[in-house]
């Protein structure tokens, strides 16, 4: 079982405006990276877990049903009175979302190293991202968490939020503590035009894998996704042209896919996978994550595939 550790919230869409009286219509979806790959691993047919703050209010519950009925374990749910924290997600011509939060001092950013669960040993992996990783308390709470896991695999995808927390040097050093501890570190592009606009990536990559890393993973929205292992591998796949409704969820899809991959090709062991990687297996990996994604483009919102809609990728 993977262990999802992050944010649950709501992203609230602009669906209409009455241009007579200048009021939206707005319409809400459960989401929040970490909340998106639990289900999405979940999905794929993988045993998931979300360990996060999560309100009792009329929200909280709302996330709470959700997350029950797509099979994903609410064991590790710390609840609290705190509010759910609200994303408002407008969306460009090219279908790109921008994000403005509504939520600091919320449930999902006040967990402490206290009020963590004991983690149990049908954990098997443990993945991070996204503001969790970089706003306190619940950051300082994940950073013990993870280092006091070197037995468990470790992966990060830090779904740079600079709306969020907008200091880079904060985000930068949890880069580095993590590159300590982890196994697969996943980055988007722009992730990387933001925390490190001066260096390249295979520079960038070559970096962690000193620091400790065994896979970097680098995506580029429909372009090329490239991996480096510690092994000395360099993959690269090329997506298709897909036709895009807006982006939302893209990048939460291909990290599930990813990691439930990675999960199978360890027979339930992504750490023992990682360590084995060749480049042919890690291709056919990397391209059964970029359909995944393609599959959550073609939709509003995180709407992540299930299994049965990978047919004919899932080798």
């Amino acid at each position: 079982m993977y262990l999802v550790c992050g944010e649950a919230l709501f992203d609230v869409f602009i669906d209409g405006e009455n241009k007579k009286v200048g009021s939206l219509r707005l319409e809400a979806h459960p989401g929040g990276s970490p909340f998106n790959v639990a289900i999405g691993i979940a999905r794929l047919g993988g045993r998931a877990a979300l360990l996060t703050g999560m309100s009792r209010g009329t929200l909280g519950e709302h996330l709470v049903r959700t997350l029950k009925r797509e099979s994903v374990s609410t064991e590790y749910l710390v609840r609290s009175g705190r509010r759910t924290t609200l994303s408002l997600v407008g969306i460009d011509d090219l279908g790109q979302p921008d994000y403005e939060f509504y939520g600091l001092g919320s449930a999902d950013c006040n967990v402490t190293s206290e009020l963590v669960p004991s983690i149990g040993p049908e954990v098997s992996g443990l993945h991070f991202g996204s503001y969790s990783i970089a706003v306190q308390p619940i950051a300082d709470a994940f950073a013990v968490l993870a280092t006091a896991n070197p037995n468990r695999f470790i992966s990060v995808d830090p779904n740079v939020r600079t709306m969020v927390e907008p200091n880079l040097d904060i985000w930068r050093q949890r880069m580095k503590e993590y590159a300590s501890c982890a196994d697969l570190m996943k980055f988007s592009k722009e992730d990387l035009q933001i925390l490190y606009p001066k260096i390249e990536n295979n520079k960038t990559a070559e970096t962690l894998l000193d620091a400790g890393v065994k896979l970097v993973v680098i995506t580029d929205g429909g372009r090329t996704v490239s991996a480096w292992t510690h092994k000395d591998h360099v993959v690269q796949v090329t997506p298709p042209t897909t036709s895009v409704v807006d982006a939302v969820g893209a990048g939460d899809s291909f990290q599930a896919a990813l990691l439930v991959k990675l999960s199978e090709e360890g027979a339930g062991d992504p750490k023992e996978a990682v360590d084995t990687l060749d480049e042919k297996r890690l291709k056919n990996i990397l391209n059964f994550a970029v359909q995944a994604a393609r599959i959550t483009c073609r939709r509003r919102g995180a709407d992540l595939p299930r299994r049965a809609e990978l047919t004919g990728f899932d080798i």
